[in-house]
């Protein structure tokens, strides 16, 4: 249930929408008629009051706005497209049902960690009727529907173009946890529980070796000498593909040329001299995601149970887990309105891309075991352990369904702006000047 769907357009909705901070205007003057579109007015007061709310967003974020007569023409630009747009939309069939407007209303809600019934409160004092907050909803999710449908059509990719974008990707493959690495390394070990003295002093002794090793001593003898991990042929640990390795390791080594040596490194096991010994380029295209395993404890907000309340017993519930009173388990299969409570929250191994951003966002931050602090997504409120995270390779399958998606995506653009300008060009676009 908190899986990823198609919803750019409604990140759009967030970041336009005048949600909250909005100063209604004290003065409004006489309205008139700047633009006809297949004969449907865009009048005076709604371009004024686009142009204030750019403004005033352009502001909050620290840019500066174009100058007042440019911004005015731009924004006038917009409109008249969105206008034609939408015209286009309910030629061709395209409707928003009241249900859809209530769901996003209840997201853009959520996303401010409040009820819908507090986001009508704060509309209200700052002067914006609620029903033309949902009329813009609902025109966001016709035209994101419009988009779908209009340039999705357009942006095809054949299998030609595939095989060539693959080939390409391979030629210029620099990943380097798809590259065959070959290391050896130095390791000076850390003792399981060192005091920070004692871990410093290591790093030091650590690192005077990695002095002697640059200023030209053998590094085969030193490990011979001072390396705890195995000291066969060199310290090496054999030609391997990179995500076979520790990923500080692969990240350490990653722009050092074949026979030089890292920087120290620490893990767990202590303090790493790491000599790139042999790299090679794949011979095939491959590439590696980090993957995921995540728990989860869902509270679903509504007339029961508010936002507030649900933040608040989360809270209190992420206390108990942090001080052993409670599994994360246990009050996942206690109080997790979720399918996957049964499964003490367990979400399973996930790719990136797999939940909403809101959700996935936080859980990509969390070190491993960390439990988040509650979390507002458009499904609720949730609490979030990590429980492991692990690097695979791609199937074929999957390597080329990413790659016809990134090809996709980095043609969107220019395939939106052709489908842009034949909508305008059909339209009927009158300016109007304003009345002496």
């Amino acid at each position: 249930m908190i899986r990823s769907y198609g919803t750019w357009a409604l990140a759009l909705v967030l970041s336009v929408l005048p949600v909250c901070g909005v100063q209604a205007q004290t003065a409004r003057p006489a309205d008139y008629i700047v633009a006809v579109v297949n004969s449907e007015p865009i009048t005076h007061s709604e371009l004024n009051a686009e142009v204030q709310r750019i403004t005033r967003t352009m502001q909050q974020q620290k840019q500066t706005p174009p100058p007042a007569t440019e911004l005015r023409k731009l924004v006038l630009e917009r409109l008249i497209n969105e206008r034609a747009q939408l015209q286009l939309a309910q030629e061709i069939g395209i409707r928003t049902d009241p249900a859809s407007v209530d769901m996003a209303e209840q997201a853009v809600a959520r996303q401010g960690g409040i009820e819908v019934a507090e986001l009508h409160k704060r509309l209200a004092q700052d002067g914006i009727d609620v029903a033309s907050f949902r009329a813009r909803l609902r025109d966001q999710q016709t035209l994101e529907r419009l988009y779908e449908r209009e340039v999705g059509s357009r942006n095809r990719v054949s299998e030609q173009e595939l095989d060539q974008y693959l080939a390409d990707l391979h030629a210029n493959n620099k990943d380097p946890f798809a590259q065959e690495i070959n290391l050896a390394q130095l390791l000076v070990p850390l003792p399981e529980k060192a005091s920070a003295e004692q871990a410093a002093a290591l790093f030091v002794q650590a690192q005077k070796l990695l002095d002697r090793i640059r200023n030209g001593e053998s590094f085969e003898a030193l490990v011979q000498q001072y390396s705890a991990a195995d000291r066969s042929n060199g310290g090496q640990l054999g030609l391997r593909k990179g995500d076979r390795y520790p990923a500080i390791f692969v990240e350490a080594t990653r722009d050092i040329p074949v026979g030089a040596y890292s920087q120290v490194v620490r893990s767990g096991a202590g303090f790493h001299i790491l000599k790139v010994l042999e790299r090679r380029a794949p011979e095939q295209l491959t590439r590696s995601v980090v993957q995921t395993r995540a728990r989860h404890i869902l509270l679903r907000t509504g007339p029961t149970l508010s936002t507030t309340a649900a933040v608040e017993r989360l809270a209190g519930v992420r206390k108990q887990i942090q001080s052993g009173a409670t599994s994360f388990a246990a009050a996942a299969r206690e109080i997790s309105q979720d399918s996957s409570a049964e499964q003490g929250g367990n979400l399973g191994w996930t790719n990136p891309g797999t939940f909403v951003p809101e959700f996935e966002e936080v859980m990509n931050k969390l070190d491993e075991m960390a439990v988040s602090a509650p979390l507002v997504s458009r499904f609720g409120v949730h609490l979030v352990q990590v429980m492991e995270r692990r690097r695979v390779e791609l199937t074929p399958r999957e390597l080329r369904e990413m790659a016809r998606m990134e090809l996709r995506a980095s043609r969107y653009d220019k395939a939106f702006e052709s489908w842009a300008q034949e909508v305008r060009a059909r339209a009927f676009v009158e300016y109007r000047d304003a009345p002496q």
